[in-house]
């Protein structure tokens, strides 16, 4: 009984790691696709040029795939190690999300907006009258430091809220199928791993 329950959990974690890994391959396409068609139009941050959005996606597709790779292999061989490799590997892609969610608040240029309810809010975090780089109408070094009249006046939180607001449906249906898939994932993992140890445990 354990030995076919084994094998049920093991090719439907072959199959979903498969899926995984083909989701790699489209991420690390898309992400190849922007960096070759819109160059540096999609830097999120004027001080990193190679911080970019395609640079992200190339990034996270590799990783993804990797880690869809390791699943697979330790899916078919059974292999404890593997597996829990596996399992670390899928919990540091929670890491890499919350990076990039706090990269997508503290880089704000592309958004033209400046502090969370206007440009003021930066003079209590910084105890003086000047607000991040990212703030200014034209990015130069130490901008910050200029007058108000050459930073972006727009709050963040209002203007993201729109963003979001307009891309609901879009940024819902991502984050949902990346939750299910990552809780998938794991579930699949942990009790495979549980079954090899009860297998292992019955043979000896």
């Amino acid at each position: 009984m354990a030995r076919a329950c084994l094998q049920a959990v093991k090719y439907l974690m072959f199959a979903f790691n498969l899926l995984f890994w083909l989701g790699g391959c489209g991420v690390l396409g898309v992400g190849i696709w922007l960096a070759a068609t819109q160059g540096s139009f999609a830097t999120l941050s004027s001080s990193f040029p190679s911080l970019s959005a395609a640079n992200l996606l190339i990034v996270t597709g590799t990783f993804v795939m990797a880690i869809g790779f390791v699943g697979c292999l330790g899916a078919i061989k059974e292999n404890k190690c593997l597996l829990l490799t596996f399992f670390l590997l899928l919990l540091l892609v929670f890491l890499l999300e919350a990076t990039i969610a706090i990269l997508f608040f503290a880089y704000t240029d592309k958004f033209r907006c400046c502090g969370v309810s206007n440009y003021t809010d930066w003079f209590e975090v910084y105890n003086a009258t000047r607000v991040p780089d990212s703030c200014c109408l034209e990015f130069s070094e130490s901008c910050g430091l200029h007058a108000p009249g050459t930073w972006w006046k727009a709050p963040c939180y209002e203007t993201v809220k729109v963003w979001l607001q307009e891309n609901l449906l879009a940024v819902g249906v991502f984050g949902l199928c990346t939750a299910l898939v990552q809780i998938l994932g794991l579930t699949f993992a942990m009790t495979m791993y549980c079954q090899v140890l009860k297998a292992d445990t019955y043979c000896a």
